[in-house]
């Protein structure tokens, strides 16, 4: 029987019977004497033809962990008052190991798993979440932040819970896990009859500046005086959005120091 043709001598996770497969050509031109130059370019395309195969694996195990993924529950409440005589703060959110138990089995009965990656400068950390499928692709997602030195957290802390806060965001955002309405804090500051709300692509817009300046939402939630992004008047939209414009900058601006003076 011809090599090309033959299921047993294809490689694991091949095509379908009797398909010629890259795997199949490379057999069969080393045992035709090709030339070295023939067989690395077919090793080349073997590999391509590899993780195309294992790109469209992870898409589908993705696909259908995420269609099995239902919502996550709140497990922790934040109350405080701030510290500026405003409002009081009241909310609800899911920390990084309610996320793990909600989505770990799901992930591991598709064949997909997790990791994080931690790296710091300059006062910043950045921390990459890979999530990686069993037969070999992987993606990741990274976000960036200053340390969390609310709460009067020592440096060690401030630096952890930058970390857990970004390992949280990382890993819902590389699963494509929504954040869903904050309805708790939303009942425990409702606004006065009369001011109007920002709507939801202004709270989106909002979500996206705090996490391009790399600031804690936490800790801008109180700068904002609100419970929720979702119950900031619409009047104030615009101040808060220049104010995490200015943070940014002023935050890009200790980053250049630093490093100019390291390089110093």
């Amino acid at each position: 029987m011809n090599t090309v043709t033959r299921m047993e001598d294809h490689a694991p996770g091949s095509a379908t019977p009797n398909a010629i497969t890259p795997y199949d050509m490379v057999t069969q031109a080393v045992a035709n004497g090709s030339s070295i130059d023939v067989v690395t370019r077919l090793l080349d395309l073997h590999e391509r033809w590899e993780a195309s195969r294992a790109r469209k694996a992870f898409d589908a195990a993705m696909s259908d962990a995420k269609a099995e993924i239902g919502p996550i529950a709140k497990n922790r409440h934040v109350n405080f008052e701030s510290k500026n005589g405003g409002a009081q703060t009241d909310y609800r959110h899911d920390d990084l190991a309610q996320v793990a138990r909600t989505v770990d089995p799901i992930l591991a009965k598709h064949g997909l798993s997790y990791r994080f990656q931690t790296t710091q400068e300059a006062g910043m950390v950045r921390v990459t979440c890979i999530v990686a499928h069993r037969d070999g692709h992987f993606e990741t997602n990274s976000l960036c932040a200053g340390n969390d030195a609310s709460g009067n957290k020592n440096s060690i802390q401030a630096i952890g819970s930058t970390i857990t806060y970004l390992q949280r965001y990382t890993l819902k955002a590389a699963l494509g896990l929504a954040a869903s309405n904050d309805d708790d804090g939303k009942k425990s500051t409702e606004p006065a009859e009369g001011n109007g709300l920002i709507t939801e692509e202004q709270v989106q817009q909002l979500q996206d500046k705090i996490i391009e300046v790399g600031a804690v939402p936490e800790k801008a939630l109180e700068v904002f005086k609100v419970a929720s992004l979702s119950v900031m008047e619409a009047k104030n939209f615009e101040r808060a959005m220049a104010g995490l414009d200015d943070y940014g900058r002023k935050a890009a601006e200790r980053e250049k120091a630093a490093r100019e003076k390291a390089n110093a």
